[in-house]
């Protein structure tokens, strides 16, 4: 019998966790709102610790933040139907790349470069799109520029982060976050200043990786933003969501679709 309970208030205690990351109650999204914030200090903690000498307070800062991260991965492979399939996911790989670097000062490992790899983690916060829409009308109506604005964003900050971590100790132009920056968008750009080369054939590759997807990514943003607007409603035959703005027909089916404007109840 008391093994029984135990096994039922586990139960109920994976639930009820499982609940927090997965649910649709208002307690679940502030939750979920804790997490992305979480997210963005460890970001804004890894470019800061770029420009300061890694002290004692930086490794502390580091084994707190791994211990968190690792909490949180636990947590969510506790919570997980499908074990497997949750640590083959790329985000996850990234996690745990991350948990290692993160607390890699304690075992005296040099693995302090991989924690840009925890960037990654911003692909988490794109499961709350929906809830942004119910939450933000400027959300709701900007959406497209948004998620094409963070692809470009992630893709920058990423691509900064490999610049640095595979640069800083071998090239002398590349000393913090700020110069991998510069060159990441002077390279995105094609603006090609030349005072800032990658060195080595590992360099050159990154070089080609940011100016091809880089551009691809910008081409795409500005194609949003110059486009005409689109509205969000639903099609009810076909299921095409967007339309524009003055549209009485479903381009893709021709049902009239009935758009909400600004004052209608």
């Amino acid at each position: 019998m008391a093994r029984a309970a135990g096994t039922t208030g586990r139960g109920r205690g994976i639930e009820a966790v499982r609940e927090l990351y997965e649910g649709d109650s208002d307690r679940a999204h502030r939750f979920r709102y804790g997490l992305l914030v979480f997210d963005t200090v460890t970001i804004l903690f890894v470019v800061a610790t770029s420009f300061t000498a890694h002290g004692v307070w930086v490794e502390v800062a580091d084994a707190l933040f791994g211990i968190v991260i690792l909490a949180d991965f636990l947590t969510r492979l506790v919570i997980e139907r499908r074990r497997l399939r949750f640590l083959i996911r790329p985000v996850t790989l990234a996690d745990m790349v991350s948990i290692g670097s993160f607390l890699a000062p304690l075992a005296g490992e040099g693995l302090g470069f991989l924690r840009i790899v925890r960037t990654l983690r911003l692909l988490h916060t794109y499961q709350l799109l929906r809830r942004l829409r119910a939450d933000f009308r400027f959300f709701r109506l900007n959406e497209e520029i948004f998620v094409a604005a963070i692809n470009l964003l992630v893709f920058i900050f990423v691509m900064t982060g490999l610049v640095y971590a595979t640069q800083h100790l071998v090239n002398p132009q590349i000393r913090n976050y700020a110069d991998a920056l510069y060159f990441t968008i002077t390279a995105l750009t094609t603006t090609g200043f030349g005072d800032i080369t990658l060195t080595g054939s590992l360099g050159r590759l990154i070089s080609v990786v940011v100016m091809i997807c880089g551009v691809t990514l910008f081409l795409r943003l500005a194609q949003v933003l110059f486009r005409p607007a689109k509205v969000r409603q639903i099609c009810r035959v076909c299921g095409l969501s967007l339309h524009d703005a003055d549209a009485v027909h479903c381009k893709h089916c021709g049902t009239v679709i009935h758009i909400r404007t600004e004052g209608q109840d």
